[in-house]
Parts: structure tokens; C-alpha cells; sequence
């Protein structure tokens, strides 16, 4: 860790990954969300129907879920510089395959392949624990995380007036590849800036990379379990892509989806054996245990907050649009009030854990989120439009501090399994996107709120059995010395 001030002002050291790492990942989310301003016009210009509209946004989540396990595994492996910038440059090119597709199959294989760039966030995460202290953990964690989420709303300002200014039926190709050069230029940019750890410090890498290590019998079977949900909510997303739902793939393709999930799960079960069998013949010694308990715990909390933000801002336009009669643009404008939060909230809640403590801060931010979601159930068109959209900022602002807050206690559990941690974690935040928006195509947006103020108090409960982050973690050196990182 490097010992100078933290200083937002200041572009060297530590400051300066911080700074390049959450620009790195407010470029995926420009490049994830590209299509999502633009989407008129891109409707238009293929012809497609609504079905296919939607579907394409059920596409571009549809892989991250797997994506950020396997790029947390990477990032462990070989380091965040490597990986956010192969990520960054491998990614622009389904980007620049989404903005020259010419028809809807070609546009819904670029945007499933997207998916992928939605797990750069997972690299950021390792890459800032690595050069902050534990007492400043938070807040920098929070700055990278709120600061580059703000992508999806700076695409939304920007990227409809670049096509316009472009023009013509093919100014949205010339936006949505303007963002593909970015990301390709900045991949360099990154490359060339930026080290995995300050100098002279290790960088701890687990010892396997096919699956995450765990330190009892009961966290074997715990860790096995807590895989379901992600299986479960890949198999919700083919169901709905199935003549069941939009009808995008024929029962037989999905038939054949659902064998590869299980197919996959089966493999994946043999994988974390392999990594951690060992655990059945000695146990590990105490110094090098961590409970995987507290990965669990904020699984179902990012599951809550960042899985309800995905959904609440793909509806949120619709909702506003619907309920107080708004024009398209209105709605849109009123709605990204929301994700405008972004930019002050997330960094607040993980100043507030370094400040108060994780659990504590926790517990007030899930509380927080349960009354605001259940506040948002009873907005109807007798509100004052002013008096919803306070509603629904004071909403998102407990939803985002929640996820700065979960992701201020990701690096304090195991320093060297940091990047797998926040991809499972980032992971669950996916299958929370999914499970909403598809409780939402069922039920009304009042009974949608409901569900997510119901999943929070699921939330609040689970973190009673979280523990406070204290003392150190141990990691073993090369050389086989012990080194002790503090985590309090």
C-alpha cells in the first residue's frame, strides 16, 4: 500500500489507478448501455417488432452473469492490468458488429456477446484493494464503482445527440461505434499507465484458478448452493427467450440450452471438488480459514441493490411515462434522476463503512432500501410528479450507498480470492436484474415494488449473521513467509 494523502485531486500513485481504473470501467458501461438511448432509432432502421426490442435487452445481461466468475478468476490469475485491458480491446469488436448489423440476428449475437464487457467492474475491484488501506478502502472502492456506473447514464445524455449530429438513418451506427474506438484506444491507455500492485508489494494469486477455494466441509456444500441462483436465473433467461416468452430461440434450441446449463453445473460441481478436496482429508490451519458466510451475505445484498438498479432503470422511463402521461423524452429525463445519484451515493456508502463500519452501515443502507422500494409501490398518478421523483431518488440513493457499502467488505475477506469474491458478488447483482424484470412481466410496477422491498428484508436478515471485518489476513509469499494484511 502506498502511504500518501488521499488526495481526488491528485493524479499520481495510488490516485491515478484509482482515477484510470473507474474510467476504464465508465467506458464498458458507455459501451453496455450504447444501445439503450439509441433504441428508436435502431428499432427503425432494422424493423423490428417490440418483442425483438426486448429481447435484445435481455441479450446484452444475459452473459455477464457468467462473465463475471470467469473475469474475477482471470483477474486473480493474471492480474487486473492484463485483463481490463484485453477486455476493453477484445470487447470493442462486438461493439463495432452491433453498429453494422443489418438485421435482428446479427444485432442479438453482437449484444449477447456485449454481456461480457458488463464484467469489467469485477477487475477494478482487485485492482484498488490492492493499493488502498483497509481505512480507506471504502471510499475508493465506492469512487470507482459510482463514478464509472455513471456510464450508463452519460451514454443516455450523449450518445442521441452524437447520432443526430452524425445524422441521417445511420447516425446511431456512427454513435455506437464511436464508443468501440474508445474502448479500444483505452485499453492502450490503460496498458501502459498502470501496475497490479504498488512497488515492492505482492500480488497474491490463488492457487487454482478452475474454481474458489474454501476452508471447511461446510463451506464446500455451502458454496455449491449458493451456485443454483446463477444457473437458475440462466435457465429463466432461456425459458423467456423459448416459444414461452419472445419466442427467439425453438423449443429444441432451448431444450438443448437447459442440458448445457446442467451439463455445466455437473462440471462446475467437479471443479470446486477438485480445487478443494483437500479439505476433506486435513483440515486448513485457522490463520489461512475465512468464512464463506460473509461472501453469501453480500451476494443476496448485491442481489437487492445493484440487481434492482439494473431493473428499476430499464422500467423506470416506462413507469413515469405511464402513470403522469409524459412524452418519451420527459420520461426519460425524469427517470435518469435515478442513476444521477450514482455519482455522490455509491462513493457515500463506502465512506460510511470506513467511517461506521460494515455491518452497521449495512444494516441502516438495507432498512433504507426496504422502506424506499415499499415508498415507490405506492406512487400512482395522484402523486405531484415532484413528490415521485424524490421518491424514487431517495430510493436510489440507499440502493447505490447499499452496493458502495457491500463492496467496501468484498476485498476484506481473502486478498488473494478478491477478483472471484466480487465476481460472484457482481454476479448475484445480474441475477437480480433478471429475476425482477421477469417478476415484472408478470405482476403490475406497484406489486414489482413490493417484491423488491420483500427482498430486501430477506436481505436485512441474513446480514445479522455477517461479522464485522477485523484483524488481519493472512496470505503466503513465494518464498512460503506469512504476510499479515490488515483488514480493520
Amino acid at each position: 500500500m502506498t502511504s500518501e494523502k488521499f488526495n481526488i485531486f491528485s493524479f499520481t500513485g495510488k490516485m491515478k489507478v484509482l482515477h484510470l481504473s473507474w474510467i476504464a470501467f465508465f467506458i464498458t458501461f458507455v459501451v453496455w448501455f450504447n444501445h439503450a438511448p439509441l433504441l428508436m432509432a435502431i428499432a427503425n432502421s432494422l424493423g423490428l417488432e417490440t418483442s425483438e426490442v426486448k429481447t435484445l435487452l435481455i441479450l446484452n445481461v444475459a452473459l455477464t452473469i457468467p462473465a463475471r466468475v470467469v473475469i474475477g478468476m482471470l483477474t486473480d490469475r493474471f492480474g487486473p492490468r492484463v485483463v481490463y485491458s484485453s477486455l476493453l480491446a477484445i470487447c470493442s469488436i462486438p461493439c463495432f458488429m452491433f453498429a453494422f448489423a443489418d438485421s435482428f440476428v446479427q444485432a442479438a449475437v453482437a449484444r449477447f456477446m456485449l454481456g461480457f464487457i458488463g464484467a469489467g467492474f469485477v477487475i477494478g475491484i482487485r485492482m484498488v484493494s490492492e493499493w488502498f488501506p483497509a481505512n480507506e478502502l471504502g471510499t475508493a472502492e465506492g469512487i470507482y464503482g459510482g463514478w464509472g456506473n455513471f456510464g450508463s447514464a452519460a451514454a443516455a445524455f450523449t450518445l442521441p445527440a452524437v447520432a443526430l449530429w452524425f445524422g441521417g438513418e445511420d447516425g446511431w451506427r456512427y454513435a455506437i461505434a464511436i464508443t468501440g474506438v474508445m474502448s479500444l484506444l483505452f485499453s492502450v491507455v490503460y496498458y501502459m499507465n498502470v501496475s497490479d500492485t504498488p512497488k515492492g508489494s505482492t500480488y497474491f494469486k490463488p492457487k487454482n484458478i478452475g474454481a474458489m477455494e474454501v476452508t471447511s466441509k461446510g463451506d464446500f456444500f455451502f458454496l455449491l448452493f449458493m451456485k443454483i441462483p446463477m444457473y437458475a436465473a440462466l435457465a429463466l433467461l432461456t425459458w423467456k427467450l423459448s416459444p414461452n416468452g419472445v419466442s427467439l430461440l425453438s423449443e429444441t434450441t432451448a431444450i438443448f440450452c437447459y442440458i448445457g446449463l446442467a451439463l455445466l453445473f455437473v462440471y462446475e460441481v467437479s471443479q470446486v471438488w477438485k480445487v478443494n478436496k483437500e479439505i476433506f482429508e486435513k483440515p486448513v490451519p485457522e490463520m489461512h480459514q475465512y468464512k464463506f458466510k460473509q461472501v453469501a451475505v453480500l451476494n443476496v445484498l448485491y442481489f437487492a441493490t445493484f440487481g434492482s438498479e439494473l431493473a428499476v432503470v430499464s422500467m423506470l422511463p416506462l413507469f413515469f411515462a405511464e402513470t403522469f402521461t409524459l412524452d418519451p423524452v420527459m420520461a426519460g429525463m425524469v427517470a435518469s434522476a435515478y442513476a444521477f445519484m450514482n455519482l455522490m451515493s455509491r462513493p457515500g456508502g463506502g465512506w460510511l463503512s470506513d467511517k461506521f463500519g460494515r455491518k452497521s452501515t449495512l444494516l441502516i443502507l438495507t432498512a433504507g432500501l426496504a422502506v424506499g422500494y415499499f415508498v415507490m409501490s405506492l406512487v400512482d398518478s395522484s402523486w405531484p410528479l415532484w413528490l415521485a421523483v424524490v421518491a424514487a431518488m431517495a430510493c436510489s440513493f440507499f440502493v447505490q450507498s447499499g452496493e458502495g457499502a457491500v463492496f467496501a467488505a468484498v476485498p476484506l475477506i481473502k486478498r488473494r480470492l478478491t477478483g472471484q469474491i466480487a465476481g460472484m458478488t457482481g454476479a448475484y447483482g445480474n441475477v437480480g436484474a433478471v429475476t425482477y424484470l421477469t417478476v415484472l412481466s408478470f405482476v403490475d410496477y406497484s406489486v414489482f415494488f413490493m417484491v423488491i422491498a420483500a427482498t430486501a428484508v430477506v436481505g436485512f436478515i441474513t446480514l445479522l449473521f455477517m461479522e464485522e471485518p477485523k484483524g488481519h489476513i493472512a496470505e503466503v509469499r513465494e518464498d512460503g513467509s506469512v504476510e499479515m494484511i490488515s483488514v480493520s
